[in-house]
């Protein structure tokens, strides 16, 4: 499903297994068209919804000075998190090399959010946190699928993502920022999308299906 925008050679699989967390490899230098994001939003909206509800809203900020605003809450947000984190404990060394990846990554991405040129912002309709526990589930099983095929979508046309949640610690500022009501509308994540340095991404290590996998029991 395209409107013009060629597609990368990738099977289902190799979109579904290489959409990876993209930081250090979002271009930020080169414009995303505005059609290539609606694009990826109408394949969003085909994603399946409770109850065959589609009250999700998308978000798409790309006017500089919203996105420096989006920025500095995710920053503000981030810095917070790292200075009331306890010591962490590896299990193994390899874990502990992963983790600092990641982190140095996270870090390269706070300090260049205000330069990635497209954020978007998965919104659902009502407050979550006001629902009861199945409810709650309802709600993110109703956004998160149609924000991940989002995601799917604009790795099959180049582009990179990476979901992020720590800017919610500071919803209320952002939905100011962004004219989003607060009081009726929950926001569930921030998407920096770019362009990738390169198209080529792999899979990434996983445990054994056996250590995670449980057949008519735990």
């Amino acid at each position: 499903m395209t409107d013009g925008h060629s597609l990368l050679n990738l099977t289902a699989d190799e979109v579904l297994t290489t959409t990876r967390s993209v930081r250090k490899r979002l271009d930020l230098t080169r414009p995303v068209e505005r059609s290539a994001i609606e694009e990826c939003l109408k394949i969003a909206q085909q994603a399946p919804s409770a109850s065959n509800r589609q009250h999700w809203h998308f978000v798409v900020v790309t006017d500089p000075e919203k996105r420096a605003g989006i920025a500095a809450l995710y920053r503000k947000a981030r810095e917070l998190g790292k200075a009331s984190r306890p010591s962490m404990a590896f299990p193994s060394q390899e874990r502990e090399i992963i983790y600092e990846r990641v982190s140095s990554s996270a870090d390269y991405l706070a300090e260049h959010m205000h330069e990635v040129p497209v954020l978007v912002i998965p919104c659902i309709e009502g407050r979550i946190e006001a629902a009861s526990y199945s409810g709650q589930a309802a709600l993110w099983g109703t956004i998160v699928p149609a924000a991940w095929s989002f995601m799917l979508a604009a790795r099959a046309r180049g582009l990179g993502t990476v979901l992020t949640t720590v800017h919610l610690n500071f919803e209320r500022e952002a939905a100011e920022i962004l004219g989003i009501p607060y009081e009726q509308v929950s926001q569930t994540a921030l998407i920096p999308v770019a362009y990738t340095i390169g198209t080529g991404f792999k899979l990434a290590p996983r445990d054994p299906l056996e250590t995670m996998v449980h057949w008519d029991s735990w």
